[in-house]
């Protein structure tokens, strides 16, 4: 009787551990909570216009709050940090651009997340080149004559950007053009426009996205962008080849990414939502609108893509000799 009691005491006790362990997510059963897309950026940054567009639809198809956490700053590191160090239940996904997946391991020696271990790609965002812009004021009409302008005067201008891969652009393009211009830091692209307006910067590059915003307001004038054909968003724009640039070709992208662990059919249903918001024509209008249209992948292929841009971005800036100052 006694060895009966104790078998069934230790049966209760195994029964009651197994009810408080944490059980792991359900694709069926997602998301059972408030979900949180952390953006590297401050708010107005075109990843995190872009995010917001999908958390919108999101939160509708899950019948649950869709939030956006902005942690800009430090190049994307603090984010990324704490992306890869949450509950990988899905409800905390990674909105992020090259930038922290692919720039950031070329420039720095070492940091405190992996792109490739610490997280599970979901699906890639988009993908844009970069836009060559001056002050919409600006006597400059085209790339030659602001190429012109600063090879008369090397040095005394500057350029601004406000993350890395706008920097890596605007270093290109000095070296395909053969110039020097004095580099000024800013926590995110938007936040140097008003210095291209007020002319403490004469130039920078920016995604097509906050680009467009910026032409469209009438804030900045491009020159061209980076890319081998024309933008449908921006059609009056020269590719860089027509403005006499052909080896200033450079795109960057975004992207979902969930922490590593991350149950797969979580993944996968993340990932079939993503692709229906995008579908519908109200979500679709408005990402057009932001500068084009969604290029969406599985998570396979995405993550042969982050793998691949990894190592596209690490050339780029070796050849380069782009450093941190």
């Amino acid at each position: 009787m006694l060895i009966r009691r104790r078998l069934l005491a230790a049966g209760a006790a195994m029964g009651a551990a197994t009810l408080a362990a944490p059980a792991p997510a359900r694709a069926d059963k997602f998301p059972a909570g408030r979900v949180t897309i952390v953006v590297p950026f401050p708010a107005g940054a075109a990843t995190d216009i872009t995010a917001r567009v999908y958390a919108e639809r999101l939160s509708q198809l899950w019948g649950q709050p869709v939030l956006i956490d902005n942690k800009g700053g430090g190049n994307g590191i603090p984010a990324a940090e704490s992306v890869a160090r949450a509950k990988p239940d899905g409800l905390t996904i990674f909105a992020t651009s090259a930038m922290t997946q692919a720039v950031n391991p070329a420039i720095y020696d070492k940091l405190p997340y992996d792109p490739i271990q610490s997280f599970e790609p979901i699906t890639r965002m988009g993908v844009s080149p970069f836009v060559l812009l001056v002050d919409a004021k600006s006597p400059l009409k085209s790339a030659a004559e602001l190429t012109a302008r600063l090879k008369a005067n090397p040095g005394k201008y500057n350029f601004g950007a406000g993350s890395l891969p706008a920097r890596v652009a605007s270093e290109l393009y000095k070296m395909a053009a053969g110039v020097e211009a004095v580099y000024v830091g800013y926590k995110s692209n938007p936040q140097a426009i008003p210095d291209v307006q007020s002319g403490l910067l004469t130039f920078m590059m920016i995604d097509t996205t906050n680009a467009k915003i910026a032409i469209d307001r009438s804030a900045l004038k491009g020159l061209l962008l980076t890319d081998g054909e024309r933008w449908p968003a921006l059609p009056d724009l020269p590719t860089a080849a027509q403005a006499g640039l052909p080896d200033l070709q450079l795109t960057t992208w975004t992207g979902f990414y969930a922490p590593k662990g991350t149950p797969r059919e979580v993944v996968q249903r993340i990932n079939a939502d993503i692709h229906a918001a995008a579908a519908t024509p109200e979500t679709l209008a408005k990402l057009e609108g932001l500068g084009g249209a969604p290029k969406l992948m599985s998570p396979e292929a995405f993550s042969a893509f982050g793998r691949s841009e990894k190592d596209r971005w690490g050339e780029i800036i070796r050849r380069a000799n782009i450093r941190l100052e």
